[in-house]
């Protein structure tokens, strides 16, 4: 007999515990009218953090469980897309639990949809630097590292965010790249199929003089310069005869072309004391002038 009290009590408690409990989930407010109504209540909002909580330790565990073997360089730009995704997926999962919830979302939908071509219009551009960033990081099509070349200004790619591309100049300047431009203008990546490069340094020499001395000493200019390559081996070509002078270049390869001016500038000091040494004159511009007298 009292072990039945007993028990009947007890399910009395919990049920007073129970029923306190739903009372207190489903306390909450109301507005609209009719089927727009919306019951907003501390359960549904317990709801959307637990569900905010799970959804962010599953897109964690995705996170580790892609990048667990990628290089830091491909990890971060994982994490830059996934960053966009983690919006989008949290989005998701609110207009979900509404939904589940009994609540009409489709004002909710149709009011986001107008936003977001409101923002779209006056965001088109960052959209664009978005969109531009997530193919850079997709494709690789370009690098840290690639040594690039915008409306004629070179440098150093230094790091590559979701919306732009930060790079450092030959005279230690930052510029930043907004990623559209990648899509939308021409780039230059020196260093896009190898590191390797060709460069060039020109010069003219006197009509007479001796194409074969002037081949061996461009050779000679380059031939001792530890940044210069071995293989592929530096070459000259007879360019051209020039208006004042026969014109000759020099190739040669380098595996750093960020730092070629400093290299062509040395060259050039080597070509200047050499052909003074060897009696290889450099002209200037010339013209003839010639008088004609006419009879009056």
């Amino acid at each position: 007999m009292q072990a039945e009290v007993k028990e009947k009590i007890t399910e009395v408690v919990k049920e007073d515990i129970w029923g306190s409990i739903k009372d207190i989930l489903n306390w909450g407010f109301q507005y609209g009218e009719g089927e727009d109504k919306v019951h907003v209540t501390i359960g549904l909002l317990l709801l959307v953090i637990i569900s905010f909580l799970v959804t962010s330790y599953v897109l964690v565990g995705i996170r580790k469980l892609y990048t667990r073997k990628m290089s830091e360089t491909d990890t971060n730009k994982f994490i830059s897309i996934f960053k966009f995704i983690k919006y989008l997926a949290y989005v998701i999962v609110v207009f979900s639990v509404l939904s589940l919830a009994g609540i009409n979302v489709t004002p909710f939908l149709a009011a986001s949809a107008a936003l977001l071509v409101g923002v779209g219009l006056a965001l088109q551009e960052l959209f664009q630097d978005i969109i531009g960033g997530i193919f850079i990081i997709v494709d690789k099509s370009l690098l840290v590292g690639d040594v690039i070349e915008i409306n004629g200004k070179v440098g150093r790619v230094i790091e590559i965010k979701l919306r732009t591309t930060r790079a450092i100049t030959r005279d230690d300047k930052i510029f930043i790249i907004p990623n559209h431009k990648f899509i939308s203008d021409t780039i230059f990546n020196y260093t896009q199929n190898h590191k390797q490069t060709r460069e060039s340094v020109s010069v003219g020499v006197a009509y007479g003089s001796n194409t074969a001395l002037v081949r061996e000493l461009l050779l000679k200019s380059v031939i001792n310069d530890k940044r210069i390559l071995k293989r592929p081996a530096p070459f000259v070509l007879f360019e051209d005869f020039g208006d004042s002078a026969l014109l000759f270049s020099i190739y040669f390869f380098i595996s750093d072309s960020f730092i070629d001016p400093g290299i062509k500038s040395d060259i050039r000091f080597k070509i200047d004391a050499l052909f003074r040494e060897n009696n290889i004159s450099i002209p200037f511009p010339q013209r003839d002038v010639h008088i004609f007298q006419t009879e009056k």
